[in-house]
């Protein structure tokens, strides 16, 4: 296995780090991988480690303002800013690769950020793998509380909001301990501006999500305490792909890559890839 790093620039000229994994010989398929609110890219080797020498290589962002990338943390102007340099990174990947099918993989966030990019670009991918996606606005949010974080982005767009429970990452505690001590994990508070766009995301996602087509896998924990599960059955009933499946994994928490049975999570997916390579 080969590992590379390096950084390109993003919008706003912001220096984007980024980071990929080769197999020992030409890959099967390139997965790209779309990381989750706080966190960044490096936190994916379960499935580096599982597909990696499988044949597939693996590619990761972190995204503006996260991990090694510049930028305010966990603070976005525009949701838009994400998918933007998606495509920049997708671009190089393509031209590095340009006879390989690439699958998306989106964890949470990066699952919402990649239903997004799949509105614009899903003609380029292959198919699209979201894990725990944040796409259900949370029921106990209310209206009042969506107004509120809407003026806050506009008066007050760097403030503090909203802290994750680190708790409810996995039932692994070492998972837990390794993601409170990784000092490229933020774990103060979202942005008001993040928040808003995310929200604003979610709705623009739950009544456009239909012009989705491509095949799609959709892996959800039963028990997951940071997203609502609710929402990726929202999202695996509005999307139009006649060729998707979901996945409810019974107990499993927030990062079902992370869980202490990932290995069933990480056979599935290459299960998964492996059954639409043919049809590409």
């Amino acid at each position: 296995m080969k590992h590379q790093d390096e950084r390109f620039k993003g919008v706003r000229d912001t220096n984007i780090y980024y980071q990929y994994w080769l197999p020992e010989e030409e890959p099967k398929a390139i997965l790209l991988v779309v990381h989750g609110l706080a966190e960044h890219s490096g936190r994916y080797m379960n499935l580096v480690n599982h597909l990696v020498p499988s044949g597939y290589a693996v590619y990761g962002i972190d995204h503006m303002g996260h991990g090694k990338s510049d930028g305010k943390r966990v603070f976005v102007e525009r949701f838009q800013d994400y998918t933007k340099t998606l495509k920049t990174y997708f671009d190089m990947i393509r031209a590095w690769h340009p006879k390989r099918p690439i699958f998306l993989i989106g964890h949470s966030m990066g699952g919402l950020i990649s239903a997004a990019y799949l509105l614009k670009h899903q003609e380029d991918l292959a198919g699209a793998v979201l894990s725990a996606p944040s796409i259900k606005v949370p029921d106990n949010i209310s209206q009042a509380t969506i107004f509120i974080a809407k003026m806050l982005s506009i008066i007050l767009p760097r403030a503090g909001l909203v802290q994750l429970d680190s708790e409810g990452v996995s039932q692994d505690q070492a998972v837990v301990e390794a993601y409170v001590n990784d000092p490229l994990v933020y774990t103060g508070k979202t942005t008001a501006r993040l928040g808003a766009e995310i929200i604003k995301t979610m709705q623009d996602i739950t009544k456009q999500a239909a012009k989705i087509t491509l095949p799609i896998l959709i892996a959800q924990g039963s028990a997951d305490k940071l997203v609502d599960p609710g929402g990726a059955q929202l999202l695996y009933d509005i999307v139009g792909s006649r060729d998707k499946t979901i996945k409810i994994y019974n107990g499993f928490y927030h990062e079902v890559f992370n869980e202490p049975e990932h290995e069933q999570v990480l056979n599935d997916v290459k299960t998964w890839i492996e059954a639409h390579l043919d049809a590409v």
